[in-house]
């Protein structure tokens, strides 16, 4: 018990602190890789959504990244995952959600975080990305797209 405790204060291990896992991008990135493997034999969807949010809070200084990824965590599904990705950005594992839930996905949780301003991208296996390195990719290359183009919207990988 005590080894547990110690190991997420060093934040080795994954912390829930509601619905969904906040991880380290490390161990985002190895849950992508396992999940794409358990979904090509049991046959479901999975998605990745990278997910830059500037809470209404921020403007005032308030709130930090980290607050923003345990906040997410709160409105997501005990199997679903969240790392605080490079630059500020959220990167969201989504089990058995394919790409036409993402839209309904976003709108709670901008909702719900009272959001200034957000841009997402995503992507879904196997609709779009046979391999975790790729879906990683279209959904970060997506979120860049609708930063560029004006922000509050999200982009999918088709």
């Amino acid at each position: 018990m005590q080894d547990l405790i110690m190991s997420e204060s060093l934040g080795f291990g994954p912390l829930s602190v509601g619905g969904g896992w906040l991880v380290d991008e490390l161990l985002f990135r190895l849950l992508v890789d396992f999940e794409i493997q358990k979904a090509q034999r049991l046959r479901y969807s999975v998605s990745v959504v990278c997910f830059a949010v500037e809470p209404a809070s921020a403007r005032n200084g308030e709130a930090s990244p980290p607050s923003v990824a345990e906040s997410v965590t709160r409105y997501l599904r005990g199997t679903d995952a969240v790392a605080s990705w490079s630059q500020g950005c959220l990167a969201l594992l989504l089990i058995d959600a394919e790409t036409t839930h993402l839209p309904s996905i976003l709108n709670r949780l901008t909702t719900r975080l009272e959001t200034a301003g957000w841009s997402a991208g995503g992507s879904c296996y196997p609709r779009t990305a046979t391999r975790s390195d790729d879906m990683l990719r279209q959904a970060v290359d997506l979120m860049g797209r609708a930063k560029e183009e004006g922000g509050n919207r999200l982009y999918v990988a088709s």
